[in-house]
């Protein structure tokens, strides 16, 4: 199993409160967003971890540099050249070669979540497993859920229609890699390069593949897109963190 974190992105959003610098790198104490991703992937045992860059992509090389001089796991940068004209389909394109055809679970960079969230879903025998939040969440991807099944995600879906709230973290198994990139790919091709990487799974689904979920089960979490998401997290998710190793 593998990890690919989508650092790549602008987040002029939240620039008021933290200027420029990517998402990923916001603070609690002395340890970012990305810090406690990490930790909590070598927790999962996930040892092989690549982090697709773009915007201030020197700050998270650098930060990495200082942050991990000991690693007893591998990190590699990899970069969306693209990234001003581009979403995190294109992000996730960027790390096709890398992936390789491996398992790997996928990670939006501004999710900060509590570890124990990863347990079940790296252990669902479904080709993909997407983790949800059976809360409403303003402002977040949504889900239907039919069965055992995935069957929607759009942010456009009502109160009265959705499942869950989706906390921007998927597993792919290796079946289903194959078939994944290669819809990117053609998504990429039509000119649809400036969407979430979601728009090709969901026509995997529409195509008849099995999309899995599982459950925060109340553990915390919180994507960061503007400063009310930053001062919830600040307020009801670092503090329930382990501090990240230096």
């Amino acid at each position: 199993m593998k990890a690919v974190i989508l650092a790549a992105g602008q987040g002029t959003r939240i620039r008021e409160v933290h200027g420029e610098s990517p998402k990923c790198l916001i603070r609690t104490g002395s340890t970012t967003i990305l810090d406690h991703q990490i930790e909590a992937l070598v927790k999962a045992g996930i040892r092989k971890i690549a982090v697709v860059v773009g915007y201030q992509k020197h700050q998270i090389l650098d930060h990495l540099r200082f942050r991990c001089r000991a690693l007893t796991y591998s990190i590699e940068c990899l970069e969306n050249p693209v990234f001003h004209q581009t979403n995190n389909i294109y992000s996730l394109w960027m790390a096709r070669h890398w992936v390789d055809g491996s398992s790997f679970v996928c990670l939006n960079a501004d999710v900060v979540f509590h570890s124990g969230i990863l347990g079940n879903v790296l252990k669902s025998d479904a080709p993909v497993s997407m983790i949800v939040d059976p809360e409403w969440r303003d402002e977040t991807m949504k889900v239907v859920i039919s069965g055992d099944r995935v069957i929607q995600m759009n942010k456009r879906i009502d109160k009265s229609a959705f499942s869950g709230t989706y906390i921007g973290i998927t597993v792919f198994g290796r079946p289903i890699v194959h078939k994944l990139f290669s819809r990117i790919g053609e998504l990429i091709q039509a000119g649809r390069s400036n969407e979430f990487f979601n728009a090709a799974l969901q026509e995997l689904i529409d195509q008849g593949a099995h999309v899995g979920f599982s459950s925060t089960a109340g553990l915390p979490w919180a994507e960061i897109d503007d400063s009310q998401d930053l001062q919830f997290a600040r307020k009801c998710v670092f503090p329930q963190l382990s501090p990240a190793a230096a």
